[in-house]
């Protein structure tokens, strides 16, 4: 696929939205709107009792709070681990000592660009968080069986929950 034409239509701190013509090789030509976003890093901070930190907050195009791995925007000249530890502390406090990364995934690729990508954290200490102004996050840790049950029982409809959850399950 080659990309023939792109016009940038919205910008904001978060993401930008691009009018797109492309063409693929057999020549048929198509238009897609994309979101365009920077990526995400994701943090599945686990215990030494095998319990993992979820996050409960508003989430809007939800409509709903929804509880779910910690996460946020990876900034301009930041790596995707850089980002994950930063998050990490501002939205649980926690610090941790290993990093390990589980998995890189799109998570809507038919019309949003965003890559996230998941760390495994462990050998956490406790810290103060530091939410920014417009968050409000409540922290709780489940065990591996309850979370997987909430998951299994679709109370946990969070794609990068299920998704970090099952890539760690596995090892």
């Amino acid at each position: 696929m080659k990309i023939t034409k792109s016009k940038e239509v919205y910008r904001c701190s978060l993401c930008s939205v691009t009018e797109n013509e492309a063409t693929d090789k057999t020549g048929w030509q198509f238009k897609r709107n994309i979101v365009r976003h920077r990526g995400s890093a994701v943090m599945m901070a686990v215990d030494s009792e095998d319990h993992v930190m979820l996050v409960k907050q508003c989430r809007m195009p939800a409509d709903r709070f929804l509880c779910g791995l910690p996460a946020g925007k990876i900034d301009e000249g930041e790596t995707p681990l850089q980002a994950a530890k930063r998050e990490l502390v501002e939205e649980t406090g926690l610090h941790a000592k290993k990093w390990k990364r589980l998995v890189e995934f799109y998570p809507s690729p038919g019309f949003l660009e965003e890559k996230m990508t998941i760390y495994l954290a462990t050998e956490l200490k406790q810290g103060e968080s530091k939410p920014m102004e417009d968050e409000r996050i409540e922290t709780r840790w489940f065990a591996k069986k309850d979370l997987r049950e909430a998951i299994r029982k679709n109370i946990i409809r969070d794609a990068k929950t299920m998704t970090g959850f099952l890539h760690w399950a596995r090892l």
